[in-house]
């Protein structure tokens, strides 16, 4: 068996960019996607491409695994079965013969977690540990991306966060961390570990509106909300009941100040400082496009 790392998600935002720094490290992977059209194009470098239409499907899951040394295993799309979904895959890996699995989790995963799928993570975590595979776990904070995708249409982030702060990261830095972790020679020095990946500082939602103001010309301001006043704000949506709960416990989970602290993992991994959320915005400017004049 050599060093084969099998990459799940890898048409999305983290496994896309970890794929292109794996390339350019030239590591052997196999891209595990839903359609083949849809995996990166990395010409020359020693890429397979496996499909899988989900963690669900436990024969097609075990195929793509085949060979593999490492997985990183990013999280299904949210759900009210993903954590049997994760479970399902985790199993995979182990009837496969994997060694060892990436696992990107949440900041502040626990059964009694106030984002409510951060509880999922948590329970992906315990079944990881209880499977025998050697593991490490990259627990990120909410996304920049995310944060700007809280502003309505109206200008206005509304989120019963109160006055609470988080510690948002960009997927750039989320990548760069798991290539270190999955490239390291000796993997022991990240063998069940635990690592929160965070911004260098946390900011409010009021400091987020401000800093997008500034950016796009436009007057964005925060309004809190109380958790009945979110619920009902989202209504309109018509969404399943657990999909509001991981919507509006999100912002909770800022106002409770779980996801605040930050942690200086990007830092020492990747040797340079995280981006802020202002560094993120200039250095994205396609992902809040539609917040522009």
């Amino acid at each position: 068996m050599d060093d084969l790392i099998a990459v799940t998600g890898a048409s999305g935002q983290v496994g896309r960019r970890l794929a292109t720094r794996l390339a350019a490290e030239g590591a052997h992977q196999r891209l595990i996607v839903r359609s083949a059209d849809r995996a990166p194009q990395l010409p020359g470098t020693d890429t397979e491409i496996a499909l899988s239409p989900g963690y669900g499907d436990p024969e097609s899951m075990r195929a793509a695994f085949s060979g593999a040394q490492t997985v990183f295993l990013v999280s299904g799309r949210e759900d009210v079965n993903r954590v049997s979904e994760h479970r399902a895959a985790v199993d995979a890996a182990v009837d496969a013969g994997v060694q060892r699995i990436v696992y990107l989790s949440f900041m502040g995963a626990a059964p009694d977690a106030t984002f409510t799928f951060a509880r999922d993570h948590w329970a992906t975590e315990e079944h990881i540990r209880a499977s025998g595979l050697h593991f490490t776990f990259l627990r990120d904070c909410l996304y920049h991306q995310a944060i700007a995708q809280f502003v309505g249409e109206d200008d206005v982030i509304r989120g019963p966060a109160g006055d609470g702060l988080v510690a948002a990261v960009a997927h750039d830095d989320v990548a760069d961390v798991a290539t270190v972790a999955l490239l390291a020679e000796d993997h022991r020095l990240f063998d069940g570990a635990t690592l929160d990946v965070t911004g260098p500082t946390a900011y409010s939602l009021a400091e987020a509106a401000q800093v997008l103001s500034r950016v796009t010309g436009r007057t964005i301001r925060y309004e809190p909300e109380t958790l009945e006043q979110a619920y009902a704000s989202r209504e309109v949506y018509g969404a399943a009941r657990w999909e509001v709960d991981g919507w509006v416990s999100s912002y909770a989970a800022i106002a409770s100040g779980e996801l605040s602290t930050p942690s200086p993992t990007v830092k020492r991994l990747a040797a340079r400082p995280a981006q802020s959320f202002a560094e993120w915005l200039d250095l994205n400017p396609d992902s809040w496009s539609r917040l522009r004049r």
